[in-house]
Formats: C-alpha cells, structure tokens, sequence
C-alpha cells in the first residue's frame, strides 16, 4: 500500500467516523497535494527517520582507539521508571533498557517576511543526574546507546562539522569536519558508522503560503547525498544523490519533502530514505550510491514511524491501525508481511523484541491528540503509563518531541 492509500483510508475512517489516525499523521504522510495543483509536499518535522535515536553501540571518542565498548560503561537497567504526572518529563523515564534520552520542543522562528525557520530546542538526559536539561547550542541531535554519546550539529545549518557530544558532560569531545553542508544525521545499528545527509540549504527554511498567513515548505528539496563516516575515525565518503523532478510540475519541483534524511538499514548494507511520491514510499541504494529495489526484510519499512524494525529483525513497526482498540497500531512480519495489532496509537521505540514505547490517549479520552509515552506489549490489552499527557493540538506550540535510544 503506498502512502496516497494510507492517506485516503485514514480520510475514509475520519469521515465514517471511526477511530481517528495517529496524531501527527497528516503532517508526517500526507504531505503530498495534488502534483498538477500544488506540489509543495508538507513538513514532516517530527518523524524524519533520521532523528530517531537509535540502538547502537558507541565507539570510544578517544581518537586511535579500536575499543568500541559503550562510551563511559553503560550498566542496562531493566526496570521501568515512569513519572505519569510530567509533561515534559524532568525525571529519567526508561523501560527494560530503551531509555527516553532527550526531547525537543519545535516552534516556527521568523526570519523576515517571507521565511522563518522551524527550529528545535533540545532537552538532553544527563545520565549521571538522570534528569533533562536544555541543550540550546544545537539543532539536530542524534542520541547513540545507553545515552552516554551523540552526534550533534550547531544552529546554522547546512553545518560544516559534525560534534561527538560527552551528555555527562556536556562537552564536544570531537569534531569531525565534512565539505558539503550537514542537516540530518542518524548512527547505524551498532554504532560504528554516522550517516550524515548532506543539503545546499538549510531543509528546515519555510516560506510564506501564497494566500495565507501561514508558513510552509519550499518548492523543492535541496539534498545532495550523504557522507559515510566511521565514528572512531571521523571519516569517511560522501556520495552524490540526484534528485528526480515532478515532470508535470512547471516550477521544477522535486517529489521529496525539503527534508528527507538518510539513515542506514539495520544491517549496514544499504542506505535507505522515505519518498512519499514514490510507488514504495521509500528508496534505497547500495553503500556506493547506486539506486536498489528493497532489501529482504526492509520492504515493509515506513519512514514515518519511528520504532523502525524490532532488535531481531522480525518484526516491523507500523502505521495506524484502529480495528481491535479504538487506538492501535499495526506489527508487520518484516519476510511475509502479515500483520497483528498491538496497543499504541503511534509506535516510537522498541523495548526488547515483544513491548514497545509508543504514544496513546487515555481510555476514555475524545482528543486524539491528548497523548502520553505508554509501554504496550504484544498480544496484551494491558498498557504501562511512562509519562503525563502532552496538551494542545498536533503542531501548538510546546509539543514536545521524544528522542529513545536501546541499550
């Protein structure tokens, strides 16, 4: 199914008024009007795969080192540590090792009359207080394992370098200098490899609509390709990705939205990218750059959804599903693509192979976008409070945005 499907039968649902889709979903699929009318695809802040904190084991920072034991020695809690009555949360919340290890909150920054800037601001665990503190320096943050280390770029963007981040700290430890401009990155499963998307403008600009007060994307992407970096060493390739233009758009547009990172499939064989015009919804290419059909096992990936596939592999994180509770979500099986539900409205980390972190309403709640992060298990109706409800509408201001990372 691709991602004009996924829209129309969410849109069917609202309007027969069935469970209604996973908050955010417009802004994170929909994206996409029609190409003859208006090919401006919408902003897909929040759930660009590449921002996702992802398991990984972090190499030393010490240059010369070939130790890649995790970055201060992480001891795995398995307990749960939940704080239901904050929102944000002040306190480490955590759950069989994936760990919360920071959050931002967006807001839309005037630049003149015509631009602005959708920016973030990071709140960042500090593992040996195990509370979050505000890391305003930086405007993408990508957290590796145990929540000791991350990659992080400095306000301007496209960046020139690239920070390895001490979050006990709080100091860059490394810089690893790169010649085409940085916007997005994202660490490989096992945390030797950065892969860096690479852009001639800031992705995050956003323009006045024509007609109203509101902002939105520019016409086109400006992404370029990626850098390949070994984290121990700091360096690494980049690769040119052209982009493909909308033929039937007079302006020239491109199909992608002004962000659309890169990130690495869990197997470190492939580069991988969503494309919502495209018939899969997703691309992906060979360590070289080369264009490839899906990977076994990475064909029912949804950039969109942040949880990705489980540590072994099987499963797949899926979109909105709503058919067994009024708020759920689908597990794909990632070889046969046969699907399950589980408890969820939105899925965003695994814990282990059979729970996950995921975003839910309340039992009785009316507004889809009154959430909190819950841990739901397979095969269970049962669901674990982690955090307090977020309030106000998908995109107000104060929103905050988790970042997860396994141990």
């Amino acid at each position: 199914m691709n991602v004009d499907d996924i829209v129309r039968d969410a849109l069917r649902e609202q309007a027969a008024e069935q469970p209604p889709a996973a908050a955010g979903f417009a802004d994170r699929v929909l994206a996409v009007r029609r190409r003859r009318r208006s090919r401006r695809i919408a902003l897909a802040a929040a759930a660009t795969v590449a921002a996702v904190a992802v398991g990984v084991a972090v190499p030393l920072l010490d240059s010369g080192k070939d130790d890649v034991r995790p970055s201060g020695g992480i001891v795995v809690e398995k307990k749960t540590k939940a704080h239901p009555d904050q929102s944000p949360p002040r306190d480490e919340i955590s759950a069989g090792g994936t760990t919360l290890v920071g959050y931002f909150i967006p807001e839309t920054v005037k630049k003149s009359a015509d631009t602005a800037v959708y920016q973030r601001t990071y709140h960042l665990l500090n593992p040996r207080t195990g509370t979050y503190e505000k890391a305003a320096d930086w405007s993408w943050v990508a957290v590796a394992p145990g929540g000791k280390t991350a990659a992080v770029l400095e306000r301007d963007l496209p960046a020139s370098r690239i920070g390895l981040l001490d979050l006990t700290t709080g100091k860059v430890e490394r810089w690893i200098e790169v010649d085409h401009g940085v916007a997005g990155l994202s660490f490989s499963r096992d945390g030797r490899k950065l892969v860096a998307t690479t852009y001639s403008t800031n992705p995050d600009l956003q323009v006045k609509e024509k007609g109203s007060n509101g902002w939105g994307q520019p016409w086109t992407s400006s992404r370029t390709g990626f850098f390949l970096l070994d984290v121990a060493s700091g360096k690494g390739d980049w690769t040119e990705v052209k982009l493909a233009t909308d033929s039937d758009d007079p302006r020239g547009g491109t199909f992608l939205n002004s962000r659309q990172d890169f990130a690495l499939t869990d197997d470190g064989r492939h580069v991988w990218a969503g494309n919502p015009m495209g018939a899969i919804g997703k691309e992906f290419w060979d360590l070289r750059g080369t264009e490839v059909s899906a990977p076994a096992g990475d064909s029912y990936l949804e950039w969109f959804v942040e949880a990705g596939k489980s540590p072994d592999g099987r499963l797949v994180a899926g979109d909105f599903a709503g058919h067994k509770w009024k708020t759920s979500s689908w597990l794909v099986d990632a070889e046969s693509g046969q699907k399950t539900e589980v408890r969820g409205q939105q899925l965003l980390a695994w814990v282990g192979n059979k729970q996950l972190v995921a975003w839910d309403i309340g039992e009785n709640d009316k507004n889809e976008f009154h959430q909190r992060l819950v841990l739901v298990t397979v095969g269970s109706d049962k669901e674990v409070p982690l955090s307090g409800f977020r309030e106000g509408n998908d995109g107000d201001a104060g929103r905050w945005e988790p970042l997860f990372a396994q141990p």
